[in-house]
């Protein structure tokens, strides 16, 4: 759910290539497989490589997503053999946090996969890892310096934004005068304003449909339902609503059930396992949820590993890893819901 210093140009669309699908062959002793999702795809081979020690920091899993943040990166480690994962408690405690680092980096481990719970304040602790050889996997909320690490994976908030608004585009594209309304984040986040940008301009691209309301919450499921009343009581007729966050989504389909609304479609963020599961029984208005993949920290142990073992990416010409990592922000409808359910996070 955090930001990211770039905005691509991403089509609309309900499946891409996945950055998982790609590191499953970082290394040369890693089995194939197809599987449906990235943390669940075999990640020992043959041969295990060099043992590399890779320490884990993020902040405290005080929300679904961070929450599947730390499972992923722990299921993801116990998976190969020749990796020991040192993960911290986590802390939304910048101080707290830094110290955790600096533990970690006492202790002289191979790598480093950090998730800062603020980028600016981390950085300078990013720098400290980089001088001491430890290089650092940087995930998701970026450091200010590009110094501070040696590799970014993240998600793509403006991305998210923009496919949101393709899909109930095309949905409504033969709606005469149709209107849509938003449910977004805090507003004091720069994701925040990116997933409007992205929705924003994607609806450009439809004349027929216009924004009506735009309502921030707080990413938690009673905001999520507080804000909804408001917006429903506002506006008593929409077509379609984008909600940013599917755990405040769990709020605002309680203020939609309560007030007996079924006139619109909804599309969710994030791919909460309860919106994966309202979209499969579609007896409701949720109908689509736009991803930002918490298997992100999957592939961020996948990245530590290469780096630690010195290896490049398979399916790549490059003898390294990329510097950056941005991960496509996919549709998830009635159509692909099954695919993506084993990453669904609660």
């Amino acid at each position: 759910m955090s930001p990211i210093t770039s905005r691509r140009g991403l089509l609309f669309g309900t499946a891409a290539v996945s950055a998982g699908a790609l590191l499953t062959a970082c290394t040369s002793n890693e089995a194939k497989d197809d599987g449906p999702a990235a943390n669940e795809r075999p990640a020992t081979g043959d041969t295990p490589g060099k043992h590399v020690t890779i320490g884990f920091a993020g902040p405290q899993a005080d929300h679904g997503w961070l929450n599947a943040i730390n499972d992923n990166a722990e299921s993801r480690a116990k998976k190969y053999a020749d990796v020991t994962l040192e993960i911290t408690e986590g802390s939304n405690d910048t101080a707290q946090q830094i110290g955790q680092i600096e533990t970690l980096i006492n202790k002289k481990v191979d790598v480093l996969v950090v998730l800062p719970a603020d980028g600016k304040a981390l950085t300078q602790v990013g720098l400290k890892a980089m001088r001491a050889g430890i290089p650092v996997v940087n995930l998701d909320r970026v450091f200010d310096s590009a110094q501070a690490y040696r590799c970014w994976i993240g998600g793509d908030n403006y991305g998210m934004g923009l496919n949101a608004g393709h899909y109930i585009g095309e949905k409504l594209k033969d709606r005469p005068e149709a209107r849509v309304i938003e449910l977004a984040g805090l507003d004091n986040l720069e994701l925040t304003k990116q997933r409007t940008q992205g929705f924003d301009d994607a609806l450009k691209n439809y004349p027929n449909i216009t924004k009506v309301a735009r309502q921030a919450a707080e990413f938690t499921v009673e905001s999520g339902q507080a804000r909804m009343a408001q917006l429903l009581q506002a506006q008593p007729r929409f077509d379609a609503l984008w909600n940013h966050d599917d755990d405040q989504g769990v709020g605002a389909l309680r203020a939609i059930e309560q007030a007996g609304r079924d006139d619109f479609l909804m599309v969710g963020g994030a791919g909460a396992l309860s919106a994966f599961q309202a979209i499969e029984r579609d007896d409701g208005v949720l109908k689509a949820t736009v991803l930002y993949p918490p298997t992100m920290a999957a592939s961020a142990i996948d990245l530590a590993r290469a780096l630690g073992q010195g290896k490049g990416v398979g399916g790549l010409a490059e003898f390294e890893i990329p510097a950056s990592l941005t991960l496509y922000s996919a549709v998830v409808d009635k159509t692909n819901v099954a695919r993506y359910m084993p990453t669904g996070f609660r």
